[in-house]
């Protein structure tokens, strides 16, 4: 399956818009890394690198919210 490189704008909703696809997720750390370099300081754009078997997948998963960790313990 292969990994998908998105740039994200959060506000005033979600919009993904596709900036590489690669095979193995080594190439799409470096590229994500590099767009991350690339992006300015103020800028509203976060990069993400998510894992699917198609691009609909991948960027379904985006839309999911997570559910924050468990606070548990001395943490907190």
């Amino acid at each position: 399956m292969p990994y998908f490189v998105y740039k994200m704008t959060a506000f005033p909703f979600k919009q993904f818009e596709l900036a590489g696809q690669f095979d193995a997720f080594k190439e799409a750390s470096a590229h994500a890394k590099t767009l991350r370099q690339n992006l300015a300081a103020d800028a509203k754009t976060s990069v993400k690198v998510m894992f699917g078997e198609n691009q609909l997948q991948a960027e379904d998963l985006l839309n999911q919210e997570r559910e924050p960790r468990p606070m548990t313990g001395e943490d907190y």
